[in-house]
């Protein structure tokens, strides 16, 4: 079960030349994104950034994914956008959120159907907490369009490697 010995019928076992470092590696890279995701904290783009951060604070989030009217993805709104909004004399009341999130196509998207390990690459590389899993939808226009169902975290993350160091060997 954990790749360093194969079976075959009549033959027996047999070592598979794997290290056990390297079974590790196979099965952390096996697993992937839908079987790891949360469910993600919505906002509207509509929104105040005092209402984004009164949901940020009673979800105990760090990241807000901000949607449209027709829940296409549109943005994303951190810790850090809502604090340099918050630090600016700024009525909080009256801004939309639309004007200090992160807009596509400069967001950086996961996959359901991605690996665990390229999700957090991606969180790594980019400096990042989290990642809208989103599912592309059909798009007539020329920008694509995406439907969020679901949202990787490091914690999220972290909880799954945690879990595979549980397992036994």
């Amino acid at each position: 079960m954990s790749g360093i010995l194969d079976a075959r019928p009549r033959v027996g076992y047999f070592f598979s030349g794997k290290t056990t470092m390297q079974a590790i590696g196979e099965s952390i890279k096996n697993k992937l994104v839908n079987d790891y995701k949360s469910v993600p904290i919505l906002v509207k783009e509509s929104s105040t950034v005092y209402e984004a951060i009164c949901t940020m604070f009673l979800e105990d989030v760090g990241t807000l994914f901000v949607v449209n009217d027709h829940s296409h993805l549109v943005g994303v709104v951190s810790r850090k956008d809502l604090l340099r909004s918050a630090i600016g004399r700024q009525e909080l009341e009256v801004i939309p959120v639309s004007v200090i999130m992160t807009r596509m196509p400069n967001l950086i998207l996961t996959f359901p159907d991605e690996s665990l390990h390229a999700a957090a690459t991606k969180l790594i590389q980019f400096q990042i907490d989290a990642l809208p899993v989103v599912k592309p939808l059909a798009s007539d226009s020329a920008a694509q369009k995406y439907e969020i169902v679901g949202r990787i975290t490091k914690t999220s993350i972290t909880k799954a490697y945690v879990e595979l160091g549980s397992e036994e060997l």
